[in-house]
């Protein structure tokens, strides 16, 4: 059986796509001077926070942009300030520090206009330990220290509309069903694409239930499942064509390929850093969701328009 030729496409709207990728390169950084940048008072006992949790955000995403540390942020949005008039106080590096460990982080999204098609990848981020050349050359310390950030990716919009931090011994199923519950349950969930280590149960189940269509492919050595749940059948109605087909052929027919944007969403996380600066599990939670925040910044100014050509 001769391999079958990879498909063509021609990107249709290359002026305007071309356009959004220079404004992804703009300095140009906009204060409105009706935003809340002073906390509101809580009415609770107690000592009342100084900036509200927009003004640490915005602090912060200046500080993954740019890639500084916290004092060199303090001073970088000090001169932005002082250039557009602007007579805020800028929360110091100790006050950053502190208040991104329980930072809400506000992950604005567009939303697709029909049903919901979520493809979901996860991956590793390096968190401490000498690089592999330093410890090979100079026999550092093995120790490796891993995040693991799962994503689902709006395919329409390539934008992630969830996303969750968990260490590296946690596997890829067990995360799913959190995943799903970020998706609101009034909006409608098309699909749920993801590799081989979603085929478990609780992963059809929880699809099932929002009403999706999962599109996973059967382990290699996957045998029908005798429960009776709407998991369970669809998981056995897709090992059947799998057998039927061969998986080669029902990738693509089932269109599993699609969750290649969750993998390319991934390495667009990695161009803003290989590995997290901050070291505690609750603050790099924190910088992985400013991060997210910015690409989907990224991508609202435009994403490219394609079609299939040959």
């Amino acid at each position: 059986m001769s391999r079958p030729t990879p498909p063509t496409y021609k990107t249709r709207n290359w002026p305007a796509y071309n356009e959004a990728l220079k404004r992804r390169g703009s300095l140009t950084i906009w204060f409105d001077p009706e935003m809340n940048w002073d906390a509101v008072p809580t009415g609770r006992r107690g000592r009342q926070q100084t900036y509200s949790d927009t003004a640490i955000q915005t602090c912060l995403t200046m500080k993954v942009l740019f890639g500084m540390a916290l004092r060199q942020t303090t001073g970088f949005v000090e001169s932005l300030l002082r250039l557009v008039g602007l007579d805020w106080s800028v929360p110091d590096f100790s006050t950053l520090s502190r208040r991104q460990k329980t930072l809400a982080v506000n992950i604005p999204y567009r939303g697709s206009k029909g049903p919901l098609h979520l493809p979901i990848d996860s991956t590793g981020i390096k968190v401490e330990g000498e690089g592999e050349w330093h410890a090979r050359k100079h026999g550092g310390p093995k120790r490796r220290v891993w995040r693991k950030l799962h994503l689902g990716i709006d395919e329409e919009t390539l934008e992630v509309r969830a996303v969750e931090i968990t260490g590296s011994h946690i596997g890829d199923a067990p995360v799913l069903p959190d995943l799903l519950t970020q998706i609101p349950i009034g909006e409608e969930i098309g699909s749920v694409t993801a590799d081989g280590a979603y085929d478990t149960r609780k992963c059809h189940d929880a699809i099932a239930d929002r009403g999706a269509h999962a599109v996973i492919p059967p382990r290699k050595n996957a045998k029908p499942w005798k429960t009776v749940t709407a998991g369970a059948v669809a998981r056995n109605e897709a090992l059947r064509a799998a057998k039927y087909l061969g998986r080669a052929l029902w990738r693509r027919w089932a269109g599993n390929h699609r969750r290649s944007r969750a993998e390319t969403k991934m390495h667009c996380v990695k161009l803003l850093g290989q590995r997290l600066m901050a070291r505690d599990f609750d603050r790099q939670i924190a910088e992985l969701q400013v991060r997210i925040d910015v690409l989907n910044g990224y991508t609202a100014l435009g994403i490219p328009v394609t079609e299939l050509v040959g």
